[in-house]
């Protein structure tokens, strides 16, 4: 039996997919033949084995087993999940919630923020993914929460620096000159925005990043606005 594992975390640019519904709608593959890898585990890390998890999500729980077992090593450690939709859906996310983090350590604001900001985050994937697919899941496990920290909070995070640098004054522009690399949020947050348009819920911190990154907006006077929805 074939399956296709992805252990791509965002969205496809030009059709703003993630990568499991590319794969359906370009290639006909179906979920059944599809699972995701994922957790927080950053390449950087796992390369000077540090103890890390991933996340092997696949309907098959069987051949979600032997993937994991292919992965497992000393130092990288595997868990198993069923919740394809909700795992991609959570590595999309998070790139857009890392993206503020940065934006907000760029303004100036410091960690007592930042830790209202994530611990509001995370709330808000719930909600967003809920709207997705709703199913029961605990957003605490380490491929949604785990993964948010660390993109959140990590040096090797391409998305916390990105919004690091439009906090402290960049275009957008000019902070995807200076990297130099794919920041998978930004497309994400257009994706993000795009769909939350249908929900019936509150998503305050995407949609001040997606004010401020397509609409021009200032971040400065968008994050004071956004704070007075955080809790």
């Amino acid at each position: 039996k074939k399956i296709i594992f992805s252990a791509v975390k965002g969205v496809i640019p030009e059709t703003m997919l993630i990568v499991g519904e590319h794969f359906k709608t370009k290639y006909n593959v179906s979920l059944e033949k599809f699972g995701v890898i994922s957790g927080p585990s950053h390449a950087e890390e796992i390369a000077m084995e540090r103890l890390s998890y991933l996340t092997i999500a696949c309907t098959d729980q069987k051949l979600a087993k032997v993937m994991a077992a292919l992965l497992r090593t000393d130092h990288v450690r595997t868990k198993l999940s069923n919740d394809i939709i909700g795992t991609e859906y959570a590595s999309m996310l998070k790139n857009i919630y890392a993206i503020a983090a940065g934006m907000a350590h760029g303004l100036g604001y410091g960690d007592n923020f930042q830790s209202v900001l994530i611990s509001n985050a995370i709330r808000e994937m719930k909600r967003f993914i809920n709207n997705v697919y709703k199913m029961k899941r605990n957003i605490n496990n380490s491929a949604y929460l785990g993964d948010l920290l660390v993109t959140s909070y990590s040096v090797f995070s391409r998305n916390r620096s990105f919004g690091n640098m439009i906090g402290k004054g960049y275009t957008v522009k000019s902070a995807q000159l200076e990297m130099r690399m794919v920041a998978e949020g930004y497309y994400a947050t257009q994706s993000a925005e795009k769909m939350s348009q249908s929900f019936n819920s509150d998503l305050p911190i995407i949609d001040c990043v997606y004010a401020i990154l397509y609409e021009g907006k200032n971040p400065e006077k968008m994050f004071k606005r956004m704070s007075k929805k955080l809790n």
